[in-house]
């Protein structure tokens, strides 16, 4: 059985294989970005209106600011790339919510929130573009659409072979994913996506005329604050501290060119 469901595996990969183009990391993709948006935006709306929303503010405002920068980071960095149409689709918003969850995340499509638990240890606007750029850099990544394919195989297995990959339940398994309610963002992704995020926010943040060496002192604060239980969920699987930062220092270089080449630097 084991040796059945290895080659199925394999066949699966090598049919349908997606690349990350910032990291060039291969994974399974049965199911795209595209086809869960729809079911994320309606996710989106039903935790904004079941949780309290904060405009108006200094944070609220700087949730926007942030926001819109790194958008405009993904779009140029997509276009140098020659993949902007990957970003077809994507309704971009970002929405402050009243919570001491240390947490923050984005869905596919581009549908950001940001737990103000989790601003104490942002503390400024680079700190929070360090974790939009992340969270950014998860959806950007099609992480979701890559667990949601892992699912599928999980649940369907060999029936998905020589069917449409379009009539499985794309909405049950999003929904087992992102399970609804306050907790709906904590989306367990494995340590190699979580350093594909930081790589891809560290040029994003750098892009959008943030210091992207910022980010170190910014994972140093989250480790330091995940002994507490709020930020534990947050940081579950990310990577050790070290292996973390190394890649940071690794990245570091292309990612202040990028910083230096912004239009929004200093600003």
């Amino acid at each position: 059985m084991k040796k059945i469901l290895l080659t199925l595996a394999g066949v699966l990969t090598l049919a349908s294989c997606a690349t990350n183009p910032v990291t060039g990391r291969k994974s399974l993709s049965l199911v795209s970005n595209t086809e869960l948006m729809p079911t994320a935006f309606s996710q989106y709306d039903k935790v904004l209106k079941e949780g309290k929303i904060i405009t108006g503010t200094a944070d609220a405002k700087m949730i926007q600011t942030v926001g819109t920068r790194l958008e405009y980071a993904a779009k140029e960095y997509y276009k140098e790339k020659g993949i902007l149409s990957q970003l077809d689709g994507y309704k971009w918003q970002f929405t402050l919510l009243q919570s001491n969850e240390v947490n923050a995340w984005c869905m596919p499509g581009g549908k950001v929130a940001v737990y103000s638990g989790i601003l104490p240890v942002t503390k400024d606007a680079t700190g929070l573009a360090v974790v939009l750029g992340h969270e950014i850099g998860h959806a950007l990544a099609g992480h979701s659409a890559e667990q949601a394919s892992q699912q599928m195989v999980a649940q369907y297995g060999g029936q998905i072979i020589g069917s449409s990959i379009a009539n499985a339940n794309y909405a049950s398994i999003f929904n087992q994913l992102y399970p609804a309610g306050a907790q709906m963002g904590l989306l367990s992704y494995s340590r190699k996506m979580e350093l594909d995020a930081d790589k891809t926010g560290l040029y994003l943040m750098a892009m959008a005329g943030y210091d992207p060496s910022a980010a170190i002192p910014f994972w140093e604060r989250m480790a330091a604050k995940s002994g507490n239980s709020s930020a534990s969920d947050f940081m579950s699987t990310h990577p050790s501290d070290a292996t973390r930062i190394a890649r940071i220092r690794e990245a570091l270089p292309t990612a202040l060119a990028y910083y230096n080449a912004s239009p929004y630097k200093g600003k």
